[in-house]
């Protein structure tokens, strides 16, 4: 028997349909996965027939867990090409949907973390439900929200950028929202019928989410917390952040202890990679420059040691005891997380899908 294909790329009415097709991962990104998806849309770029892409999972749940990182780490143990050439096959993936000249629309009807995240947002529709499950929890890693998570995520109202980076929390589809993360919140038993619309009638997109959208979206819970993020997160450097959360803890603040707690499980160092990330981004004019930028960081970073203590930890062994080097914040200075930043050499870099 033949293995199924991780991604099924195929015409359907007058959409160019890719569907995740990986369930026993969570749909999880491999560079094959990636490589299928901008063939695919490499094809349909001209092709007249094509109208709309839309981007889903098959079957099982979904809808993208991330990147297969286990696999990465196994090769970084080698010489790292594989790891390389996996994230300059993905970020080519996220910048070609970016600067597409058809709009997509992404049914995040599940899990959208990491990886999941890149290639949903960058669709100019982002269909979120009540499964919905949105996150970038790369600092539990070692690593820091990648895949043009720095463009996303620091166009966020107040100070929920370094909220999320730092402590991966996890939205629901009402909170995606509010956040406009997502365009439109339907109900899951919606979704079939908005995907037979959409393909039926491409150029009524809007017009057809808007209808079966639920009236009375749920409340977004992280809102009822945004003047504590925005005070508990107003600085970019971490020991301040982490000194404010403490200082609320003494007051009696729950929450501010959790959210401490949960930091400090995190990587010091992609924790301090990811804020500087989130005061650099803004600054890049294009997203092919954000690209660019992150490249750098995350191929100098898949050499830390924390990036494959974090997978280990974390999803090879599960034991959840990782050994972070440096641990304590304080030891790790300006200048090594500055070395981060600093472009590639030349015929290192990053370049987009060349037409």
């Amino acid at each position: 028997m033949t293995e199924p294909k991780e991604v099924l790329a195929y015409k359907e009415g007058a959409a160019g349909r890719l569907r995740l097709n990986r369930p026993k991962a969570l749909h999880a990104l491999n560079r094959d996965m990636c490589l299928d998806m901008t063939a695919a849309l490499e094809e349909w770029r001209d092709d007249p027939e094509v109208r709309i892409i839309m981007i889903d999972h098959a079957e099982g749940r979904g809808f993208c867990a991330g990147g297969d990182v286990v696999s990465i780490v196994k090769s970084v143990e080698g010489q790292g090409r594989a790891a390389r050439a996996f994230f300059a096959d993905e970020y080519r993936l996220n910048h070609f949907e970016y600067t597409y000249r058809k709009p997509g629309v992404a049914f995040m009807d599940g899990i959208t973390m990491g990886g999941g995240v890149g290639i949903a947002c960058p669709c100019r529709y982002r269909v979120a439900t009540e499964r919905t499950v949105f996150a970038m929890p790369e600092t539990t890693i070692g690593i820091f929200p990648d895949v043009g998570g720095g463009r996303y995520l620091s166009r966020l109202r107040g100070r929920l950028a370094q909220f999320l980076s730092l402590t991966g929390a996890r939205l629901d589809g009402a909170e995606c929202k509010a956040l406009r993360l997502a365009t439109h919140y339907l109900p899951s038993d919606k979704v079939e019928e908005a995907k037979a619309r959409i393909m039926e009638d491409p150029f009524r997109v809007q017009a057809i989410l808007d209808e079966l959208a639920e009236p009375d979206v749920p409340p977004a819970r992280i809102m009822g917390n945004l003047d504590k993020i925005n005070r508990y997160f107003a600085s970019d450097r971490l020991e301040e952040i982490l000194g404010a959360l403490d200082a609320g803890a003494a007051e009696g603040d729950e929450w501010a202890a959790t959210e401490a707690k949960t930091i400090r499980a995190k990587s010091p160092m992609a924790c301090k990679v990811s804020l500087k990330l989130l005061v650099e981004s803004p600054k890049q004019l294009h997203f092919v420059d954000e690209m660019e930028m992150e490249y750098g960081i995350m191929v100098r970073l898949i050499y830390h040691p924390d990036f494959a203590e974090g997978v280990r930890a974390l999803l090879i062994d599960k034991s959840n005891d990782p050994k972070w080097q440096p641990s304590n914040p304080a030891d790790i200075s300006d200048e090594e997380v500055d070395a981060f930043f600093e472009p590639l050499p030349e015929g290192e870099r990053w370049t987009p899908l060349q037409s």
